[in-house]
């Protein structure tokens, strides 16, 4: 699961960043401010309108994402291994 498709205040695990061609950049900055593996994520609110962009905890900082950055992070359930 992406983290763009991720309901309101849920938590998971971060599995792993995928690298977006286009803009290998956004990748780098994603991990750059904490979104690595095995780091807990919820997604906090969404914009009312179209949901983007959302409010995203990762750790103990909190951060607006776009739909199309979210959508770079896998995520798990944080019972699984791996």
């Amino acid at each position: 699961m992406k983290l763009d498709q991720l309901s309101n205040n849920i938590t998971k695990r971060v599995k792993r960043v995928d690298t977006n061609e286009l803009l290998p950049e956004i990748s780098h900055q994603l991990e750059a401010i904490g979104f690595i593996p095995g780091e807990q994520v919820t997604v906090m609110r969404r914009n009312f309108i179209g949901g983007d962009p959302l409010m995203v905890r990762i750790g103990l900082s909190t951060f607006a994402l776009r739909k199309v950055e979210a959508a770079l992070i896998e995520v798990e359930d944080l019972s699984d291994h791996g």
